[in-house]
């Protein structure tokens, strides 16, 4: 990993070479012409939902070039292909040396992610993305670093190291992949499963309350905190953008369906529908309208009231105009959670800025070797009280 940030390839600004040994990377096969919906006998590689057109461009490269010559096997119709597909679409938009991008991920479906990107990155232990992603950036904090996990990557047995991540303010991007459920052990239920959910490890429903990941993020006082859905590609786009301008810890949870263990999870709010009345699409300095301006919300003491914008009582101006640098707002909106009366919100839900954990940690190794000079390993070894210890 170290080797990632070789300088002898950052200046190249013809074509970067990538991870040593990949020549030309074919791409998923058939990601020249996508072959239709997954389903078919023999899927040959993700199928592009509505909305995608284009292979990115803006510094040479396009999606072929952040794609591995690796077969591509996520279940047929899974929602991790839209995420793929957008993620390699939009690199080649970001003007980051092709070298300097790496993806680290966990344990689950999610995790494979690594593998179909042409660029630097590791498939680590359960729940320890964020730890390996830690130690890599501070010790190259030129990477352009980005975590994919799951819910239950990242909220089960990595949830301790995804909270410290985001106090921290790492300059990351977390991609949280969330279906409701455990996929690769075939569907038992997770930490964002609902409540009475009948799977293989709660034959009579689960009896937890479920995990609101957007409310852990701003719990844990993550920099940026954001929401988007698989079944809108050009959405999903600009969130993983904003996440990647942002400096510092971007979390950005993702509906992502899992058509096998528990399909349909967030149709309410993704399908034509019902997406309209179900999902609040938040924008900085705009006021709270959704159900195609129909209906709206407003502040009404400490909680928000769901209003009708078609009847003379009510009209734009009594909206919250939304401001996410407000971290009260932020708290406000990302609650509204499996409460039927509300949308569910979508968006930038909160943004600010303040110092890096990376910046800080050399900031202050600058500043002991601008005082004390440079450290020498071996006098520290033997400076102070040493014992010998005779055979």
């Amino acid at each position: 990993m170290a080797d990632a940030s070789a300088s002898s390839n950052t200046n190249n600004t013809t074509k970067p070479a990538g991870p040593p040994g990949a020549k030309k990377p074919a791409g998923p096969p058939g990601s020249k012409k996508p072959a239709g919906p997954p389903g078919s006998k023999k899927p040959d590689g993700p199928t592009l939902p509505p909305g995608y057109g284009g292979d990115g461009g803006g510094c040479g490269l396009s999606r072929k070039d952040f794609s591995s010559d690796q077969d591509v096997r996520w279940c047929p119709g899974c929602g991790d292909y839209a995420i793929l597909a957008t993620v390699q679409r939009l690199l080649p938009e970001l003007d980051v040396p092709k070298e300097n991008t790496v993806f680290i991920s966990g344990i689950g479906c999610a995790g494979r992610f690594p593998y179909y990107m042409d660029t630097y990155g590791m498939h680590t232990i359960h729940g320890r993305a964020p730890t390996f992603a830690t130690g890599l950036k501070c010790a190259n904090p030129e990477l352009d670093v980005w975590i994919v996990t799951g819910d239950g990557d990242a909220l089960s047995i990595g949830g301790n190291h995804l909270i410290h991540l985001c106090r921290r303010n790492l300059d990351t991007q977390v991609l949280l992949f969330n279906n409701k459920i455990y996929g690769l052990t075939k569907g038992q239920y997770s930490p964002t499963s609902e409540e009475g959910k009948v799977t293989k490890s709660t034959p009579h429903g689960s009896i937890d309350a479920p995990f609101n990941p957007v409310a852990v993020a701003l719990g844990a006082d993550a920099s940026f905190v954001a929401r988007t859905m698989d079944r809108d590609p050009k959405h999903m786009k600009a969130m993983m953008k904003a996440s990647h301008e942002h400096a510092g810890t971007a979390f950005l949870e993702i509906y992502q369906n899992c058509n096998i263990f528990n399909d349909g999870a967030f149709f309410e709010f993704t399908e034509r529908g019902t997406k309209a009345s179900r999902a609040l699409f938040v924008e900085d300095g705009e006021p709270l309208t959704y159900a195609n301006g129909e209906r709206g919300l407003r502040l009404d003491g400490l909680s928000l009231e769901a209003i009708d914008l078609t009847t003379d009582r009510w009209s734009v101006s009594d909206c919250l105009v939304y401001d996410a640098s407000n971290r009260e707002m932020a708290h406000l909106i990302g609650r509204m959670f499996d409460q039927p009366d509300l949308p569910r919100p979508f968006g930038v839900l909160y943004q600010t800025e303040r110092p890096t954990y990376e910046q800080q940690l050399h900031d202050q190794l600058d500043a002991v070797r601008a005082e004390r000079g440079d450290g020498d390993l071996e006098t520290l070894l033997h400076s102070g009280e040493t014992w010998t210890i005779d055979a």
